[in-house]
């Protein structure tokens, strides 16, 4: 009787340890915290950041993936606290975000305290040395404010107005800009700045008219691009408009109308699969993207943004297996493995360019990055 009741009760304690370890995550389980703008004025970019997510396998690198996506509204009091809860609360093991620069450079001291590596979607940038945990998935604004200078030298293009954000994605592409720009010959003769929450940018518009810079450089992104855009023609301006690679959307277009026409958009190679030469290294990634994403979700739905998506699952599926042959997911060695295997993963093909990070160089495209696109009847096309 004494047998079968102590049979009885391990059976019960093997049930229960069973029920335990179910319940447990599993070790193998990888996590992410995705803080995107899912609302506020950088929603046309995180948005399609989210959509590309949903298309992921369950399983990347052999191992299930967890995300855990968060709204920064666009804003980086929330964006903070989107990476506070992710490395106290979820533990994750990366970090993806912000999809709007200001949100992400509030999010860097928190993922670098944490050690844990955060993937931005925007071209974020921050002081020398302090990007050891921060990688970036959209290109440089030196790589592509070298591709427009390069396009506006064959314009024979001699004076530049500077319209862009007071934030540090206005003044890093004007700190770009700058001595490429006069190096080739060029000088910025007029600046003016404007806040993302502004609804008008007249005055600015009237200063740069004024001006008659032979080629004005507008610095927005997303919807917002097209605001400042208008306000320059709607002033008379009659010169060469370009616009950065955060404006390189369908939204410009859709909010522009007939205004932005003829306009230059520096971007990467993602948008434009089909109209690449056949022995561009991205045009298969690039179309692959754009076919998958649009099936999904209609034609012309497809922006910039939602390709750096696309490219984060490329890391993801280079630097998983590479991190596991050192650590278990949940833990600081795994982190510091990600970060090791991002530095050393080599020669990667995005939909956006070529990607080789470096220890040294956590940015990782090359010069021969930028593609410039023109405006024409609405849509953009490849600039021979």
């Amino acid at each position: 009787m004494k047998s079968a009741k102590r049979s009885m009760l391990k059976t019960l304690a093997a049930a229960a340890a069973a029920a335990l370890l179910a319940a447990a995550p599993a070790w193998a389980d990888v996590t992410i915290g995705v803080s995107l703008s899912l609302t506020g004025p950088g929603s046309g970019l995180g948005i399609p950041m989210q959509n590309q997510m949903k298309l992921w396998p369950q399983t990347i690198g052999g191992e299930k993936v967890n995300l855990i996506i968060l709204d920064d509204a666009t804003d980086p009091g929330k964006g903070v606290n989107n990476a506070r809860r992710f490395v106290t609360e979820d533990k994750v093991d990366m970090i993806i975000g912000s999809c709007i620069t200001t949100v992400a450079a509030a999010m860097t001291p928190v993922a670098t305290e944490a050690k844990t590596v955060q993937l931005a979607g925007s071209p974020v940038g921050v002081p020398p040395g302090q990007d050891q945990w921060l990688f970036r998935l959209p290109q440089s604004n030196d790589v592509m404010a070298y591709a427009v200078v390069e396009h506006m030298k064959k314009q024979g293009i001699k004076s530049i107005g500077f319209l862009g954000y007071t934030d540090v994605y206005g003044e890093l592409w004007l700190k770009a800009l700058t001595p490429l720009a006069e190096k080739a010959g060029m000088k910025v003769v007029a600046v003016e700045r404007f806040a993302r929450t502004d609804t008008s940018v007249t005055p600015q518009a009237l200063k740069l008219t004024a001006a008659n810079p032979d080629a004005m450089l507008i610095v927005a992104s997303g919807s917002g691009a097209a605001m400042p855009h208008k306000a320059v023609v709607e002033r008379g301006y009659k010169g060469k408009i370009y616009q950065t690679h955060a404006a390189a959307t369908m939204d410009l277009m859709r909010i522009g109308g007939k205004d932005v026409e003829g306009a230059f958009v520096v971007s990467g190679p993602a948008m434009v699969g089909a109209q690449l030469p056949d022995d561009h290294p991205s045009k298969a990634a690039a179309i692959d993207f754009l076919t998958s994403y649009e099936k999904a979700y209609g034609v012309g739905s497809a922006n910039q943004f939602a390709g750096h998506s696309y490219d984060a699952r490329l890391v993801l599926e280079k630097v998983i297996p590479m991190a596991l042959k050192k650590a278990k997911p949940g833990t600081a060695e795994f982190r510091a493995a990600l970060r090791e295997a991002m530095e050393t993963m080599g020669r990667t093909v995005f939909s956006h360019g070529v990607m080789n990070w470096t220890a040294q160089d956590h940015w990782g495209y090359t010069n021969e990055t930028g593609v410039m696109l023109k405006v024409v009847d609405g849509k953009f096309v490849v600039e021979k």
